[in-house]
């Protein structure tokens, strides 16, 4: 088996929303990937171990903070709670705005109706130690790794099934792999590789093309003056401003003396309006600092009015693999391809959820077809070009 994925991808990764985990999602089946997930990083240490040596993945469970204030976005929290505690996630606590202010005195509570706080099995972690140790894994395995690009493929003219894939190496060597399975892994830039295995450079076209594109996001690192009226946050969850979706969670540890760093990483989703592909990969090398001025620093002065006292410190830019359709995983084979299948379009979500969909994508190589353990019948390819999107609901 190939899996096809692409360095540039693992070293600009947006970061899933600052590399997080959290089940506060209003799909049931997003709900229990995320658990799963939460519960592979609670195990990463005995789960990755090799040679005895173990994996901290620094899975900082501060929570999320999703804040409503309008009467549909209320309802929409509560009916996420509903669906959540049916998934089995009971860490999800629904607080008005004087259990918010209570538990969180730096907060701007006075146009808010309700909070949904994750108090444990959510937050953040470190990405690249989880997928060092992924690796490390796979190689103890038997796992061989090949960084290059593929860029053509050998398909079998009456089932259109991948035999093969030509792989042009780091070192510019050309070589040819044969496969029984092709996976499809490869982020922002997965709608080119499924291209490349079609043999679009021969004249051939996909009828069903994955509707995935690479889209730019924007990360700002903030530090907020700790000596002032205002109260500091000393450990902020990743807090989702209401009507703006501007976002904002504490980078750092408590000092020593007990004072909060004052550092935070800050972002928003561009208005779908203005939302586009990339096309040229030298956009990602700059922040789009208009955000910061006219979207998310007015956002964040009015939910914690401490941050009227901040100074940017750094910026970066990375890409977001967005399904166009509704923003969601595609885990399917290609009816085209197939021997050929998709992790596809995850929209932000992919990293806290790899290891639910590697194992779902195992499932559907070992089971004919079939998923074992969690039913993700719901992110089939079909419903792609059947126009039957399936949307996340208060979640940015």
């Amino acid at each position: 088996m190939v899996t096809l994925r692409t360095e540039r991808i693992m070293s600009r990764l947006y970061n899933d929303f600052f590399f997080t985990s959290l089940p506060q999602f209003s799909l049931k089946e997003n709900v229990e990937m995320s658990l799963y997930g939460r519960d592979f990083l609670h195990q990463a240490s005995t789960l990755l171990r090799v040679d005895d040596e173990e994996v901290d993945v620094q899975f900082q469970e501060h929570g999320y903070l999703f804040l409503a204030s309008s009467t549909e976005g209320k309802e929409q929290l509560i009916k996420n709670s509903r669906v959540q505690q049916s998934a089995g996630c009971t860490d999800i606590q629904l607080m008005n705005a004087s259990q918010l202010k209570h538990k969180f005195p730096w907060l701007n509570t006075s146009d808010i109706l309700l909070g949904s706080y994750g108090q444990k099995g959510e937050g953040w972690f470190d990405p690249w130690a989880l997928i060092r140790g992924l690796k490390r894994k796979c190689q103890s395995l038997g796992v061989k790794f090949v960084k290059g690009c593929p860029v053509g493929s050998v398909r079998e003219e009456s089932s259109g099934r991948v035999l093969s894939v030509d792989v042009l190496e780091e070192d510019q060597k050309l070589t040819r792999y044969n496969v029984n399975h092709v996976v499809n892994a490869a982020g922002a830039h997965c709608s080119k590789v499924m291209e490349t295995l079609a043999g679009k450079e021969d004249g051939i076209d996909l009828l069903y093309p994955i509707p995935v594109e690479p889209r730019k996001r924007c990360i700002f690192f903030i530090h907020c003056d700790t000596q002032q009226d205002y109260i500091v946050p000393q450990i902020a969850p990743l807090t989702v401003c209401p009507i703006t979706g501007v976002y904002f969670r504490s980078e750092g540890l408590i000092q020593a003396n007990g004072e909060p760093s004052g550092n935070f990483l800050c972002g928003v989703s561009p208005r779908q309006e203005v939302d586009r592909a990339i096309d040229d990969i030298s956009e990602i090398d700059y922040a789009d600092h208009h955000l910061w001025e006219e979207v998310i620093w007015p956002a964040l002065y009015h939910r914690v009015p401490a941050f009227g006292e901040v100074k940017v410190k750094s910026s970066w830019a990375g890409l977001y693999e967005y399904n166009t359709i509704d923003q969601n995983a595609i885990i399917d084979f290609h009816p085209e391809m197939d021997n050929v299948i998709m992790a596809n379009g995850f929209s932000g979500h992919g990293l806290q959820h790899s290891p639910a969909a590697g194992r779902a994508v195992a499932e559907l190589i070992s089971s004919g077809g079939r998923f074992a353990t969690l039913d993700l019948s719901i992110f089939l390819f079909e419903r792609c070009w059947q126009n039957r999107p399936v949307f996340e609901a208060g979640i940015v």
